[in-house]
């Protein structure tokens, strides 16, 4: 399933924002470190491959000499299964196990270890007849054969468990390229967009209530100062009528005093 188009269910915030990019760095040092090792294990993976071809091939050949030195040991002295079976008392080839790390990957490894304590004496006897030295190559032959083949087993060991391995390795690398990383991406994208809306959403608001409140201002300023002209009307009135008031008066008076007392005639 591909991660194109798709994104997380996140409410956008300035907070989901750091934590997606967070996440999303973290995913691609993982696929960096996650493709590392299955580079690194893809190339083990090779080489125990060529070694597998190898050790097959070699062993095709041990097992043709050891079948014709067990058929020429059968010619010169017959059956010595059961010399031998009674002759041997405790194992003179033995197998140990390791553990080798391959970027995190426990790979177990066997090596061979011959014991030669007491071989000798066990098959000093084998062979005393007729045969001896046929004996002898058989015994060699299959010790070689016998280390050829937990060279194999090791190898088809750590050849099972890289194959499974990888292809884990290689399933996580894929799902995090092209399912994680395109996920939080178009999240992050997502995340932006609604922030950079929010922001414009926001800026529009402030020019709005801004507007708003200079109108306001200037409808105040308006009515203040109809306010303050009529107030300037009713006082200029107020003066023109005292100023009448005190002429009409004025008038009055010399009427009333009648000019002159001279001129007045009786």
């Amino acid at each position: 399933m591909s991660g194109k188009g798709q994104r997380e269910a996140i409410f956008p915030t300035r907070m989901a924002l750091g934590n997606t990019k967070t996440r999303l760095k973290g995913a691609q040092t993982g696929h960096s470190l996650l493709k590392r090792k299955a580079d690194a294990l893809t190339k083990r993976f090779r080489i125990i491959t060529a070694k597998i071809d190898e050790a097959k091939r070699k062993m095709g050949r041990i097992m043709q000499l050891a079948s014709f030195s067990l058929a020429e040991v059968q010619y010169a002295t017959g059956d010595i299964s059961y010399i031998v079976q009674e002759s041997v008392k405790s194992a003179t080839f033995r197998v140990r196990a390791k553990q080798e790390n391959v970027s995190g990957v426990f790979l177990p490894a066997f090596e061979p270890v011959v014991t030669e304590k007491g071989g000798s004496a066990e098959f000093s006897l084998t062979g005393l007849s007729r045969g001896g030295q046929q004996v002898a190559k058989a015994r060699e032959t299959y010790t070689k054969a016998l280390q050829t083949l937990v060279e194999l087993a090791s190898l088809q060991t750590a050849f099972v468990i890289l194959d499974e391995v990888i292809r884990m390795t290689n399933r996580r690398v894929n799902a995090i390229e092209h399912v994680i990383i395109p996920r939080l991406e178009n999240t992050i994208a997502y995340i932006i967009s609604e922030l950079d809306e929010m922001d414009r959403e926001e800026f529009f608001r402030l020019k709005k209530v801004q507007a708003k409140k200079k109108a306001k201002s200037e409808a105040a300023d308006l009515e203040r100062k109809a306010k303050q002209e009529e107030e300037d009307r009713k006082a200029q009135g107020g003066d023109s009528e005292a100023t009448a008031l005190q002429g009409g008066e004025g008038k009055s008076g010399d009427i009333l005093s009648g000019g002159k007392d001279e001129d007045v005639i009786f």
